[in-house]
């Protein structure tokens, strides 16, 4: 079934709201795969355990494992590696404005 591109970013949408929410995991296939909508600058906050608080992070410098749906790897300032699940994923931009967001 294809989603009508219309449809709700945000995770935050009211209770009884009219609009379905697309899925952060659909959100980044979208950014990666629809050449029109994939034009921007993005970036993607996700809560941090360690630093207990949402670091944003340019799209560029995140990359997907073949297979993996669940997470997303990033290599930090340090140059180690992480495996960030997608369900940490709290906001996306797009351009500098919030486009999605999921609520704690």
């Amino acid at each position: 079934m294809r989603r009508n591109p219309a449809l709700a970013l945000s995770a935050a949408e009211p209770a009884g709201g009219t609009q379905p929410v697309i899925p952060v995991h659909e959100l980044l296939n979208r950014i990666r795969w629809d050449p029109q909508f994939g034009q921007g600058r993005f970036a993607i906050g996700y809560y941090d355990r360690v630093a207990d608080r949402v670091i944003v992070v340019p799209f560029e410098e995140i990359s997907f494992e073949p297979g993996d749906h669940f997470a997303f790897q990033l290599i930090d300032a340090e140059g180690e590696s992480h495996s960030i699940p997608l369900h940490r994923v709290r906001d996306v931009y797009r351009n500098g404005e919030r486009i999605w967001h999921r609520e704690t």
